[in-house]
């Protein structure tokens, strides 16, 4: 009888096993992403991810606010387990709207800075970015460039370029600014740059770089990793615009550039929780790290992982430690400064 309820036994679990296997589904599982990144090397490591745990990632690209709001919309019955987007802004956004859960990880913990993470550890910073200005290696003696409040100075009048005041990375950035010096302050530097811009905020960050090029203007805030993907870029044009320009970190005598994340947190309606887990301590150690840094410009958040070559050839650089969830805690007061000065 024992012999007959093993052989039964067996016999169901072949059959299980015939079953997963012509529908492709994984025993370990599975994990679904929502996410705003739209770059090939997370496929890559998504895929290396699978092969190294069994768990299969399913992923949801879109803009990050219509991701948020998806969330939102779908509520308890919403099959992301991990959302990915860009800028602490978004993140903490998504936590005030009780999208996201908390979780306990010491591995993310130790490989994720604290001032990258959210103290409650609702999101954590996958990949760094730094807003700096770049300028014309022809018409700018970066001797004189120091601050991003200096930027208010006449001698800047008309030579400054910058995306619009709707931009997240812009509004993150005066986040930081009303942290550290207060509001007074942060609308003085706003109007200031409005002030001296060289033409009406529009474009990317990249049309910025490409501005400067063309003689539009002189120096820009950008980030980091858009002028890194122009000087490898397939396309000629761009990395000509790109040699044009050079970086300066600003702030390096006091609180340090500014920087941001791109950054995840799991969903307050996963089913995967433990999945998620597992994907997001993946994607925080050494090699996942390296991979992110060489590929697309981004500075690694693990402290253990070195930057690009690329990324060293622009030298070391002192980082503001704010904590990140302040420039989400401050946002609302960054949009209405921004229009306070007119900064369209």
């Amino acid at each position: 009888m024992k012999n007959w309820i093993l052989r039964g036994l067996i016999g169901v679990l072949a059959i299980v096993l015939l079953v997963a296997a012509y529908w492709k589904v994984d025993i370990a599982g599975e994990v679904n992403v929502y996410s705003h990144r739209h770059y090939e090397i997370d496929a890559t490591l998504f895929e290396d991810f699978t092969r190294e745990t069994g768990i299969k990632v399913n992923v949801v690209k879109g803009n990050a606010d219509e991701l948020i709001k998806r969330l939102e919309l779908e509520g308890d019955q919403s099959p992301a387990d991990l959302l990915i987007t860009v800028d602490a802004g978004r993140l903490h956004r998504a936590k005030e709207k009780n999208l996201l859960q908390p979780i306990q990880s010491e591995l993310v913990k130790q490989r994720v800075p604290s001032h990258l993470r959210d103290p409650e550890g609702y999101w954590f910073g996958l990949t760094q970015r730094a807003r700096v200005i770049v300028y014309s290696k022809e018409r700018v003696d970066p001797a004189k460039l120091s601050t991003y409040e200096a930027l208010i100075e006449p001698e800047w009048k008309g030579r400054i370029l910058v995306r619009s005041s709707s931009n997240i990375y812009n509004q993150s950035l005066l986040a930081s600014m009303i942290a550290t010096r207060g509001k007074e302050e942060a609308l003085k530097w706003a109007r200031g740059i409005v002030t001296n811009m060289a033409r009406t905020p529009r474009g990317s960050d990249r049309d910025q770089i490409k501005a400067i090029a063309s003689g539009v203007g002189d120096i820009a805030l950008v980030n980091t990793y858009y002028l890194g993907l122009m000087l490898t870029s397939a396309d000629p044009q761009e990395r000509e615009a790109a040699s044009k320009v050079a970086i300066f970190f600003p702030n390096q005598g006091d609180r340090g550039a500014h920087v941001n994340v791109s950054g995840a947190g799991v969903t307050r309606s996963a089913k995967n929780v433990e999945n998620a887990v597992h994907l997001l301590e993946f994607l925080v150690d050494e090699d996942a790290q390296g991979l992110f840094a060489r590929a697309n410009s981004e500075y690694p958040v693990n402290p253990a992982v070195e930057p690009s070559e690329l990324l060293q050839s622009w030298g070391d650089f002192k980082a503001d430690t704010l904590n990140l969830s302040l420039l989400g805690e401050h946002n609302l007061d960054a949009v209405q400064i921004f229009d306070q000065a007119g900064w369209r």
